[in-house]
């Protein structure tokens, strides 16, 4: 099936979008430099008022200010939903390591014990840039370090203490907070980085099983496609020589019984070929390849009426009154009344005999809610975690190819709608289909037809 949505990947083969040029990472890391400038801000108030140290308060603070005032332009940037490409990140770094040396160089110089943070800024850009960008950030903030060592003496005079031992003491205990600091902010970093990588694998393991699975059934409605090409050309000879036979044989029939068996054997032989052009057909909707469908409005009521008719146990089916049945729906027929037997037959096999399988049926805005619950043993949470995977059944062997729920979940979310599955043991299973009605905002962009 093809339907344009967002919902599924209508063509497995087709290529990947070229990547946005927004960095991934932009949007924690506008928040890490919030917190980084915030704390810059507190540590120099805190520095100057708490420790007896002469800083140039205003210069310190005028420089957070310069980095605040950065800082909420890159916000701003980037909730317009401008980008922030490798080299914009590259800036980014560049100007926070140029901002702290110069903070650097206003409080204590090389003896700063915070000059670890250049160390964090380099960790970031050691794993969000690229090599080349990496290495040229670390030469560039070794060369503004190094630059610290050759400030004049007297911009150090603010720091003006009794002696060298209580300014040791003091560059010890801001070492202990700097490195407390930095670690903390590392190991955020990396746990970020790290559910970042880990879901990017799920993410990525989850897109290979999709395309395997649409790989699996893409080779089974070939199968079936190929099985009904093959035997159209038999069947149809059969059919016309057996049509042929009853024109023949029909007029005689009635003046000799001996041609009777024979034309009932004709009639037979049209109804058997019947029949396999119908087997032949919902072979290859099971295989999820409706033969050039296309969307079109149907009625609710009739396509459940199509869809429980050939089941057994249909008078099982317990309905709620007052069911919207004259709602339409844009849905390719056949596909439609295919899901809601395959999950009809799932409640009616679940449940034991002599018990009903209630259905409600529900409008609600723009889309219409099909509940169904059974009165079985439920499904474990292995089961349940796996029900919707292709080829998978709990059923004995030969009786379903473990497509039904993966096929009918495949065309609700193709249509804009949903299927989900609730289960508790001993409770029975309810499966929730939501589809949207037609000229809801769901159905207004134009669709493709199901192929």
């Amino acid at each position: 099936m093809r339907v344009k949505s967002s919902g599924v990947i209508a063509n497995p083969e087709a290529p990947l979008p070229e990547p946005v040029e927004t960095h991934p990472d932009a949007g924690w890391l506008v928040r890490l430099r919030w917190g980084a400038l915030v704390g810059q801000a507190l540590l120099v108030i805190g520095v100057e008022r708490g420790m007896g140290l002469r800083l140039p308060l205003f210069a310190l603070l005028g420089l957070v200010s310069l980095g605040l005032v950065t800082q909420g332009a890159l916000h701003l940037w980037l909730h317009r939903g401008g980008g922030l490409s490798a080299r914009g990140l590259f800036l980014v770094l560049s100007f926070d390591s140029l901002l702290l040396t110069l903070l650097l160089a206003l409080s204590g110089g090389p003896f700063n014990p915070f000059s670890i943070f250049l160390l964090v800024n380099l960790a970031l850009g050691a794993i969000l840039l690229p090599a080349r960008s990496s290495w040229t950030l670390v030469a560039f903030s070794l060369l503004l370090f190094g630059g610290l060592f050759f400030l004049p003496e007297d911009a150090l005079a603010g720091l003006q203490l009794p002696g060298h031992a209580e300014l040791m003491s003091l560059h010890l205990q801001g070492m202990w907070v700097a490195s407390a600091a930095a670690a903390c902010f590392i190991v955020y970093f990396v746990q970020r980085i790290t559910r970042a990588l880990d879901a990017h694998a799920a993410a990525l393991a989850g897109a290979r099983r999709t395309r395997a699975n649409h790989e699996r059934i893409r080779g089974l409605a070939t199968l079936a496609a190929g099985t009904a090409h093959e035997l159209s050309t038999p069947l149809s000879t059969i059919a016309v020589a057996s049509a042929e036979l009853v024109h023949l044989l029909g007029p005689h029939a009635a003046a000799d019984p001996r041609l009777a068996p024979a034309l009932s054997d004709a009639a037979l032989i049209r109804e058997q070929v019947r029949r396999c052009r119908e087997v032949l057909q919902q072979l290859a909707d099971d295989a999820g390849h409706p033969l050039g469908e296309a969307l079109e409005l149907v009625a609710l009521g009739p396509c459940l009426q199509e869809a429980l008719e050939p089941l057994p146990d249909a008078a099982r089916v317990q309905v709620a009154e007052g069911a919207p049945w004259s709602l339409q729906l844009p849905a390719p027929r056949r596909a439609l009344v295919r899901s809601l037997r395959s999950l009809l037959k799932n409640a009616l096999q679940a449940t034991p005999e002599g018990q009903e399988v209630r259905l409600s049926v529900r409008q609600d805005g723009d889309v219409v809610h099909l509940e169904l619950q059974d009165r079985g043993a439920g499904m474990p949470p292995e089961v349940l975690q796996r029900a919707f995977e292709p080829f998978f059944s709990t059923r004995a062997p030969g009786e379903g190819m473990g497509l039904g729920l993966y096929l009918a979940r495949g065309l609700a979310e193709e249509l804009g709608g949903s299927l989900s599955l609730g289960s508790a043991e001993g409770e029975g299973t309810r499966a929730r289909l939501t589809l949207p009605i037609a000229g809801s905002a769901r159905t207004q962009a134009p669709h493709e037809e199901v192929a």
